[in-house]
């Protein structure tokens, strides 16, 4: 398990975070339902090139959740651009899953954010998005919030599974549903999803264009939650590049194929 020892206050939020290695800076942004820990299997393969930044985004994993909280998209990329200053950096290479890829992108066109390289897979970047089950949940977030643990669980544990092609071990499922159990996590999970708007990334989509860094973009052949169209719609804006399609992997590519990740920031490796 990676390590968030350190702590920062920012609009409101306690966020946690850590850092391991050496080298050049490299922040990793998780998407939704996950947290930080989706890069354990990754940054052991990273951490001897780069020191290698994560961070639970307001409201998900480690950091703080209370009633009230804004963790929407709109909030997270001023929480990105805290998090460089405070950190001393100007210029970091970029790794970036689903909602950290609109945060990415939201930091970069809107916070004037720049970064030495971006990798970016199975990203929330183009519209549309959002599932049925998240419409519904919009429309219904209390009823959701209030019901009963075991009724909770049931749903949280299949709805994680569906962002993996492979069957999750016990193990992963634990990881990434433990922040969103116990009567705050449950409210949490919730919130997160209620706050879920489109009009964060229709925001943004209009002034895609090519980076002034190397972009590459990567995305799972299986993804249910977000099709490959969207990947190869998205590189065409942003990087110049095709993208590079990830076979028998779904949504959640850390857990169906690391090793594409850490292929990938290998190759970024000379960049920057």
């Amino acid at each position: 398990m990676l390590q968030l020892n350190q702590t920062s206050e920012i609009e409101g939020n306690t966020i946690r975070w850590g850092k391991e290695g050496t080298g050049p800076a490299l922040v990793a942004l998780h998407g939704t339902p996950f947290s930080s820990q989706v890069w354990r299997r990754i940054v052991p393969h990273l951490k001897h090139r780069w020191t290698v930044y994560f961070f639970d985004m307001a409201g998900y994993g480690q950091s703080e959740m209370h009633d009230g909280q804004d963790v929407s998209l709109g909030v997270q990329n001023r929480i990105l651009a805290a998090l460089f200053k405070e950190w001393g950096l100007e210029r970091p290479h970029v790794l970036a899953h689903d909602f950290g890829g609109a945060t990415a992108l939201r930091g970069h066109f809107l916070n004037g954010l720049r970064y030495a390289s971006l990798t970016i897979f199975d990203a929330v970047a183009l519209q549309p998005w959002g599932s049925p089950f998240v419409q519904h949940v919009k429309k219904h977030e209390a009823a959701f919030a209030g019901m009963p643990d075991y009724m909770h669980q049931a749903l949280l544990r299949a709805y994680l599974q569906t962002a993996a092609h492979q069957t999750l071990s016990e193990e992963a499922l634990d990881i990434y549903a433990s922040p969103w159990t116990g009567e705050t996590g449950q409210a949490a999970f919730y919130r997160q999803i209620a706050q879920m708007d489109q009009a964060f990334t229709d925001e943004i989509e209009p002034q895609y264009r090519l980076l002034d860094c190397p972009v590459k973009v990567l995305w799972g052949e299986e993804d249910q939650w977000i099709p490959i169209a969207k990947g190869h719609e998205l590189a065409g804006l942003i990087a110049g590049t095709p993208c590079q399609p990830v076979p028998r992997a779904g949504h959640l590519l850390q857990e169906d194929c690391p090793e594409a990740i850490v292929a990938a920031m290998l190759g970024q490796a000379g960049t920057g």
